[in-house]
């Protein structure tokens, strides 16, 4: 790994004509944090009152350690490594949350060109509208190599293409391999090409996915962190709804409980017919007695986030649903188990499949329509896949979701998700597993429950019926 050297590029080295150096602007102040105030705005005067499970619930920034300067020191010298090793003179980043990684700043997509470049062998540099020229000196402060960081600034009636073409000839890279991040818009690269011909243009996928993939101390803290959050709000609002209530009903009560929380966060509901469709559906719909719900989401914590998902019902699951979720539950057992460094990241989803195929639901993607998990970090979605065909091996400090379902149209559907951290011998949950359809979070049900043995559908109500290829029911364990 690079040593913690800067790479000092002067202004009388690189233009003084289009370079700003950073350390030439006004300190930016640190504005202190005010840990009473929440960051969404107060509730409405005609907001109905919280109920008590979510009033429980405490302000958890005070748990909160930022990601430090140092460390994002550091990811720019593992980015400066993959660079040599991938054969790329520079990498360039606009927004989302690779900018958050190495930076720690978070920029808007607009229409006007933001770029943060990092070369290899380099000082890192901005180009960005001289408008914004304050707001970016505000987020300077947390920047690393900040000192030798430059800035080329450009007016509404300037082309910022060509002044990025010529920041990149000062670096002696107009002949280069530059990375693109895969969220750059593809208006912006196109009229990098155009502007720089000489260039040679390639996905910089390689180095942001080397460095994010691989999760530090501190940025699983944060994920634990918001896994504990979205566990506890998701109690809180099943304990505070029930049969009658609106699906809306639900998923408001939870934007309010992470506001109570401290952070930011969602989820979705989907009840009865619409749980079998894996995201859902838009529209009211209203909770049942004995109707699986299903809710998925989750919050961020310095931008890392958590996804979780539950499947229950409100009153009491008939032996059809108890079976599902019995089969869908060992699959997330299954691939927990097969976890481990080494092991190919296609055979984690095939230990969960496998369950699901051997006990009659389908035959590939038949009713466990998608892939079993995701990368998770910065983004809820993330490289590596957890999927048929993925030969990737799994690295300790790595983290995804670990969700398999089976969904069958018409009836219902069942998804049981937790955030998974693979370690040197083997693999976690951030979060436990759920215990059961009455017990979604170790809890006693909301609606009295009958004996497990004691299910019989009521007066009046069909009995549920497997697909037509299902076999009979497994003897429970």
């Amino acid at each position: 790994m690079l040593s913690r050297r800067r790479f000092l590029v002067t202004a009388a080295a690189t233009a003084p004509t289009l370079a700003l150096h950073a350390q030439n602007a006004p300190e930016p102040q640190a504005k202190p944090a005010d840990a009473s105030t929440p960051p969404s705005a107060p509730p409405c005067g005609d907001e109905p009152a919280l109920p008590a499970a979510i009033l429980a619930l405490t302000d958890r920034r005070k748990d909160i350690v930022p990601i430090t300067k140092d460390e994002r020191q550091t990811r720019l010298d593992l980015a400066r490594e993959l660079m040599k090793t991938y054969g790329m003179d520079a990498i360039l980043i606009t927004t989302g949350a690779s900018l958050r990684y190495f930076t720690g700043m978070t920029w808007y997509q607009s229409e006007r060109l933001f770029a943060y470049v990092l070369p290899q062998s380099a000082a890192p540099f901005i180009v960005c509208p001289y408008f914004e020229r304050d707001h970016l000196n505000d987020l300077y402060l947390g920047l690393p190599e900040r000192e030798t960081t430059i800035t080329y600034l450009w007016q509404e009636n300037e082309d910022p293409y060509k002044i990025l073409q010529r920041g990149l000839a000062e670096y002696n890279m107009a002949t280069g391999t530059l990375g693109i991040e895969e969220h750059v818009q593809y208006a912006f690269a196109s009229s990098i090409a155009h502007a720089a011909p000489a260039l040679k243009l390639v996905p910089a996928t390689p180095v942001t996915a080397g460095c994010r993939s691989l999760k530090s101390p501190a940025e699983i803290a944060l994920m634990r962190l918001a896994n504990d959050i979205t566990f506890k709000v998701y109690k809180a609002v099943y304990q505070s709804c029930g049969p009658g209530d609106t699906n809306k009903k639900f998923t408001d009560l939870v934007t309010r409980a992470y506001a109570r929380c401290g952070v930011q966060g969602e989820a979705s509901c989907n009840v009865g017919i619409d749980s079998a469709l894996p995201h859902g559906r838009p529209g009211p719909q209203v909770i049942k007695e004995d109707d699986m719900v299903l809710i998925d989401d989750g919050c961020e914590v310095e931008g890392y986030t958590s996804d979780i998902s539950r499947s229950f019902v409100y009153g009491t699951p008939t032996d059809f649903q108890r079976e599902i979720f019995r089969i869908v539950s060992n699959a997330q057992s299954a691939a927990l188990a097969a976890a481990r460094p080494g092991a190919e990241m296609q055979s984690i989803d095939a230990a969960a499949r496998k369950i699901i195929v051997d006990s009659g639901y389908g035959h590939g993607f038949d009713y466990f329509s998608h892939r079993l998990g995701h990368g998770i970090g910065l983004d809820m979605h993330e490289w590596p896949y957890l999927v048929g065909g993925n030969t990737q091996k799994l690295v300790a400090g790595m983290v995804f979701s670990n969700e398999p379902g089976i969904y069958l149209r018409g009836k219902f559907g069942i998804r049981l998700e937790d955030d998974m951290l693979i370690t040197e011998n083997g693999a976690e949950l951030f979060t436990t597993q759920s215990p059961s359809l009455q017990d979604p979070f170790a809890i006693p049900a909301i609606v009295p429950a009958k004996p497990d043995n004691a299910t019989p559908p009521e007066t009046g109500k069909p009995a549920e019926t497997k697909p037509a290829d299902a076999p009979a029911a497994a003897p429970k364990p």
